[in-house]
């Protein structure tokens, strides 16, 4: 498979996935999983604390990705490192063969399993962006000389269910003059929000990934509509998880009709399972990826 920005850059349809490295030191199931998705995707995307809840780093993860050869998407959350720390970490995944990263701003520490914990948000995702950009030039925030520049592949987040979307929007062309290559979406239920996004990026020569989650039970999809900002899933899955026999075979299902649904509509897709990453391969093949 190609990298996720040569992909891109040739005007490819992408396909990442996401995979959250282990509560804990034993991260052989984190690399069972990466393994079978390897010859699937075209990147995979490692979570950084995601939910504020603590895991294994996202760059010791993708680390160990880059070395089986899996390109990998390292995510950078301003939550919980100050500047020098993100600098440090942004020159040590080059190092170590690492290009694309992710700039996240992070959850509120409260909703997570540290909750007395101590955010730190010293600089936001627009500022993270630009210090890519910066360590690109072969100078850091302090507007000291790098020896030796990287060469990092940017990415933000967009959400295109925010309502209203207009704030979303101004956030987004800020992320892009901030110096963002890609964007990864929240899980996307409404084709009018994404279109309206898909526009602005190609005008910005941007390119978006909608996101596509999997939805293993109604109570899952009923807890995301109550506690995730942004994300509403549609009554009519609820019903469908609620009548089914087999839910989690029939979020596959809505996930596969969603990819066929959106695929024409933006420049790849973003399949986030939620800890049931060993079924995203069944998912592409039932959406004929």
């Amino acid at each position: 498979m190609k990298t996720l920005r040569d992909c891109l850059s040739k005007g490819e349809f992408a396909i990442t996935a996401e995979v959250a490295p282990p509560k804990g030191a034993d991260a052989s199931s984190f690399m069972e999983k990466s393994r079978l998705l390897k010859p699937r995707v075209n990147a995979i995307n490692v979570t950084d604390n995601q939910g504020a809840v603590m895991r294994m780093s996202s760059l010791a993860a993708c680390a160990m990705l880059a070395s089986e050869g899996i390109d990998a998407v390292f995510q950078a959350t301003c939550r919980d490192r100050n500047r020098l720390a993100l600098q440090s970490d942004l020159l040590g995944a080059f190092s170590l063969g690492i290009k694309n990263v992710l700039a996240l701003t992070g959850d509120y520490i409260t909703m997570g399993d540290h909750p007395s914990g101590k955010a730190v948000f010293d600089i936001d995702s627009t500022h993270l962006l630009q210090t890519a950009c910066r360590l690109n030039e072969g100078l850091d925030m302090a507007d000291k000389k790098l020896s030796g520049n990287t060469d990092l592949f940017p990415g933000a987040v967009v959400n295109p269910a925010s309502n209203p979307l207009e704030p979303q929007l101004m956030r987004f062309e800020k992320k892009i003059k901030a110096g963002a290559r890609f964007f990864q979406t929240q899980a996307v239920y409404d084709s009018e929000g994404l279109k309206k996004v898909v526009d602005l990026a190609e005008k910005r020569g941007v390119k978006i990934l909608a996101g596509i989650l999997l939805l293993k039970s109604a109570d899952m999809a009923r807890f995301m509509n109550s506690n995730i900002p942004g994300v509403t899933v549609p009554d009519r899955y609820i019903k469908m998880l609620d009548d089914s026999l087999n839910p989690l075979q029939t979020g596959m299902e809505i996930a596969a009709a969603q990819i066929d649904e959106l695929r024409s509509d933006c420049h790849g897709i973003h399949i986030m399972a939620m800890g049931r990453e060993e079924k995203i391969t069944d998912i592409m093949q039932m959406s004929g990826l």
